[in-house]
């Protein structure tokens, strides 16, 4: 294990993070949030002597790089960044409990949207902004911005790969571009661009500048922190379709976008995730806007059935959990196709969170082809996407990842079950935690939050977040004894 690369990593990691939190001490002082000014300088001043401290204690770094430093620098990275992150919280005394703080900071991060905050009106403004742009900032990657804007290895870029595999959500994680400093760059430059288009089509439907910025960071990096207590319900219709549509939009996979910039569409067309994707989107959607349109007892027109349906269907399965209406009282076959949902999740390469399509559809495809292989023992049959042939190592790889996540979500639904509380509201709220939904069912519904756990509950939601928003294995593997071992 190379300490001295990962400690490296970390010094960066950490002002990067110091550096971003700038703006919102700008946004406490304007608000004239002293106290929240004086919680943010603390912080901003802790963490750059941290990293000083580390960067003076790794500037002989070796620059070995391989596929363990990069899990391990990824994980340990999210852990630290958080840690350091949700000072501002404790100090100000807006979240006087370190736990609770953390928390709230590790789902803003890993773009979760789970809150313990019961009253956002008496948060300052300048937390609500931070709370809000770590989504944004966790949506596409800290590290990924990293490698884009920070040559941190010299001219050999070989280890940037284990950065980005490490830290990009979806079965595998391929180079858009020759160097992977350009694919970053590409990657953000979309990121960049989608964002601005909510921002302003949220300006556009009159929403306060303030208001507008938040949104958008919960929109784009599918997160789901708002700043009102009722989330979004009471917005327009007109910013319900918007934050709808780029919700759905940040759900897709990047490198799609990158084919359409080089007018590849029929590439688009045939990518079968992407059509999977909007499959399940649209029979969801017709599934519940009839089912809840039915229901005399919840008095909905047809707009307002339809706009509620695609709303909260794009939002639980790109993993955003931002919410117009309590949908835990609709009719079950509803919350039954939502809880489905709450499985399936975005595509690869998106900032959405949950299992993604790509693995539903590799499993699928294998099941299918084992199924033909027992029918026809002599044929070799392959599992083909977009017309290509997939390895077989991605194949057993998906299976023993699908395994290792039903373990973890089993594990923590018994382990805070402890609490007491209903099978709905403990599985859902794993559920949610896991897959960076935010609100589940029953206690953690739309209209509740998370702060009714114990902490130790918390802490195993925490890890919950942080291992679903990095795909397992960059945080179990830091339980590993034999991952920190020289050599």
């Amino acid at each position: 294990m190379n300490y001295k690369m990962l400690g490296r990593f970390l010094s960066l990691i950490l002002a990067i993070a110091a550096l971003f939190m700038i703006p919102a001490m700008g946004i406490s002082l304007y608000c004239r949030e002293m106290r929240t000014v004086m919680a943010f300088a603390i912080t901003i001043g802790i963490m750059l002597a941290v990293s000083l401290v580390l960067r003076l204690l790794t500037r002989n770094a070796k620059k070995d790089f391989f596929a363990r430093e990069g899990l391990l620098s990824v994980g340990t990275g999210w852990i630290v960044m958080s840690a350091f992150s949700c000072l501002p919280f404790v100090i100000s005394g807006a979240i006087p409990n370190y736990i609770d703080a953390l928390f709230e900071m590790v789902s803003g991060f890993s773009t979760t949207g789970a809150s313990i905050i019961t009253d956002l009106t008496v948060i300052p403004k300048g937390l609500l902004y931070w709370r809000s742009f770590s989504h944004w900032l966790g949506g596409m990657g800290v590290l990924v911005f990293l490698l884009a804007i920070v040559p941190v290895g010299g001219k050999s870029e070989g280890y940037t790969m284990h950065i980005l595999r490490a830290e990009s959500p979806g079965p595998s994680v391929g180079k858009l571009v020759p160097r992977i400093r350009q694919t970053a760059k590409m990657l953000y430059l979309s990121y960049i661009v989608l964002s601005v288009l909510c921002f302003i089509f949220l300006l556009c439907g009159k929403m306060p500048l303030f208001e507008a910025l938040c949104t958008m960071f919960g929109t784009a990096g599918t997160g789901g922190f708002g700043v009102l207590n009722d989330s979004l319900a009471s917005y327009s219709p007109y910013i319900h379709w918007v934050v709808t549509v780029f919700m759905l939009l940040f759900g897709i996979n990047f490198s799609v976008y990158y084919l359409l910039l080089l007018r590849q569409f029929r590439a688009v067309i045939k990518d079968e995730e992407l059509r999977l994707y909007f499959f399940i989107v649209v029979i969801s959607v017709v599934l519940i806007a009839a089912n809840i349109l039915s229901c005399t007892e919840l008095k909905l027109t047809t707009e307002e059935g339809i706009r509620q349906a695609a709303f909260h269907v794009v939002s639980v399965i790109t993993t955003t959990g931002f919410s117009i209406s309590d949908y835990d009282i609709w009719p079950a076959l509803s919350k039954a196709v939502l809880f489905l949902l709450m499985w399936c999740g975005a595509c690869a390469g998106s900032t959405g969170g949950g299992f993604k399509c790509a693995r539903i559809l590799i499993l699928f495809k294998a099941i299918k082809r084992n199924f033909l292989q027992i029918l026809k023992p002599h044929k070799v049959e392959v599992v083909r996407i977009n017309d290509k042939n997939i390895d077989e190592k991605l194949v057993t790889n998906t299976a023993f990842y699908f395994v290792i996540y039903l373990m973890i979500i089993l594990a923590s639904f018994l382990l805070i079950s402890v609490d007491g509380g209903s099978v709905e509201t403990n599985l859902t709220a794993v559920l949610a935690c896991f897959n960076n939904i935010g609100p589940g069912f029953d206690a953690v519904g739309p209209s509740c939050n998370f702060s009714g756990f114990s902490m130790f509950s918390k802490l195993i939601l925490t890890f919950d977040m942080l291992a679903g928003r990095l795909e397992i294995f960059p945080i179990v593997l830091l339980l590993h004894p034999k991952a920190w071992k020289r050599g």
